[in-house]
């Protein structure tokens, strides 16, 4: 009966803090909701009077982006801003022949009259985080655009957001991200899903309320002051970004989120390069919460709820940690409760935890009916999709646990790119791009053992119990055993 007890605590302690998380975003819903059509009244700089135009350098920082490069630097080429008051540096740290590339392309664009430095390191160290410091070192600019090598900000994006840097306390503005490929597939749909929640619901509910927000490690422009002040970049973790937002808002700098300017960028087409962006931000999260639980506890100038959401923010990783550990030990339970009578009142009150659950398909819809509207037709559209995010996210909660217990645990770990495709469609192809991790790591066995796992799980609502089965939790294992599934065969059977 001791292991009996143990699942049970177990299970019901991740179920708690799953229904925190989700309160907590029940609580950004609401303030999204308050804010969305409030009018902004921040002081801007007049962009008319040539005096008010501060100079602006942009950073690029990229690594072996063969594929995407040319599109950058030609889409970058083409911002709108006064051209004495702009710098570009590019911050490649390649070690590939995308490096000569590069440099045609620049030596072009110099062509052109733009002030624009290609700027290498004999190493990289600190990764992204190092190349940014190293540039920092001789940028001219007083204010810092940082945008990676999928991105492509429009032609007024800096006319969008510098202005807003009138506000001598502002340190940070960020923009919202949107995807050129968003109907790919299902796997760059269900990414589209999740990221849009985020800059929705999550940037808007936190900055809305004066709660720490992050900056997203590009889209985005940083007070050059601002990024010295709070310290610089730092390597230390592998959310660098993360990292140095709260560095900076625990020095009382302000961070403003622009939802209405979006930022174009590619989302990975493939589960490989999916499954290393997940791993980088999953650990990340989990370090920067290691890093900085100590001063956000102690910190005098955040309010109570502030502390609480900061906390949670940094947790987020870590609830696919307990999602693992609620699916695992689901089965087991299902026998527990079966087998022990006495137990059934226990189990009557944690079946009121599938609230988080509405929680979340509530707070998702509110995301989705802002992108692609409202109506029924457009709601048994989202069911469906909310379905298939919920069932891959799960999918992904074994690869995600091990980053985040990597993270927890300080395991050190380089910086893995995510690989660009430069696709819009299928008929563009992939399958030759270089950057591929052509082998699948062996966590994917043991997400197709737990695929099997969860068709036992299954099969098991059919032989518990003396009265025809218990299928309370037969719609949460098939849920698990799609996820696995897919996840195990895109995979494992990808033809990268």
């Amino acid at each position: 009966m001791v292991l009996e007890y143990i699942i049970i605590t177990i299970y019901t302690i991740c179920l708690l803090l799953i229904f925190m998380y989700a309160l907590a975003q029940l609580n950004l819903l609401f303030n999204y909701l308050k804010y969305r059509n409030k009018l902004d009244d921040s002081p801007k700089f007049d962009f008319n009077n040539p005096e008010e135009i501060p100079f602006v350098t942009i950073q690029l920082p990229v690594y072996n982006e063969l594929y995407v490069m040319k599109r950058l630097l030609k889409n970058i080429a083409k911002i709108d801003y006064p051209i004495e008051k702009l710098e570009i540096q590019v911050l490649d740290d390649s070690t590939d022949e995308s490096v000569l590339t590069t440099a045609i392309q620049i030596k072009k664009i110099k062509a052109l009259g733009i002030d624009i430095q290609h700027i290498q390191r004999t190493n990289r160290q600190g990764f992204k985080a190092g190349a940014l410091k190293e540039g920092l070192k001789t940028a001219k600019g007083e204010f810092i655009a940082i945008f990676d090598a999928d991105f492509l900000p429009k032609a007024n994006w800096l006319r969008q957001t510098i202005p807003y840097f009138k506000d001598a306390q502002l340190g940070v503005v960020q923009t919202k991200w949107s995807h050129i490929n968003r109907n790919y597939s299902t796997l760059t749909k269900i990414q589209a899903f999740a990221l849009d929640a985020h800059f929705t619901l999550e940037q808007v509910g936190r900055n809305s309320k004066g709660h720490f927000i992050n900056f997203n490690g590009t889209a985005g422009v940083w007070r050059k002051e601002c990024i010295y002040d709070a310290g610089n970049w730092e390597g230390d973790t592998l959310t660098e970004d993360l990292d140095l937002s709260y560095r900076a808002q625990f020095r009382n700098w302000k961070f403003k989120y622009l939802e209405k300017v979006e930022t174009p960028a590619e989302l990975p087409v493939v589960i490989s390069a999916a499954r290393s962006q997940q791993f980088r931000w999953n650990k990340g999260g989990a370090e920067n919460f290691q890093k900085m639980i100590k001063r956000i506890l102690r910190n005098k100038n955040s309010s109570f709820k502030t502390k609480i959401h900061s906390v949670l923010h940094l947790l987020n990783s870590t609830m696919f940690t307990c999602i693992f550990l609620v699916s695992v030990l689901s089965i087991p339970m299902l026998y527990i409760k079966n087998d022990y009578a006495h137990l059934k009142p226990y189990f009557y009150s944690i079946s009121f935890f599938v609230v988080s659950s509405l929680i979340f398909f509530v707070c998702y819809w509110f995301m989705y009916k802002k992108i692609y509207g409202s109506g029924f037709k457009n709601f048994i559209i989202y069911i469906g999709a909310f379905l298939t995010f919920f069932s891959i996210a799960m999918g992904f909660s074994l690869h995600n646990t091990i980053a985040v217990l990597e993270g927890h645990f300080g395991k050190k770990s380089e910086f893995i790119r995510t690989p660009k495709f430069n696709i819009k469609t299928i008929k563009d192809g992939w399958e030759n791009n270089k950057y591929i991790k052509k082998r699948p790591s062996v966590h994917v066995i043991l997400e197709g053992i737990l695929a099997l796992y969860f068709i036992f799980g299954m099969y098991s609502a059919f032989i518990v119990g003396d009265q025809g089965g218990d299928f309370g939790l037969f719609p949460f294992h098939f849920m698990l055993f799609v996820g696995y599934s897919y996840v195990f065969f895109k995979s494992i059977f990808s033809k990268a």
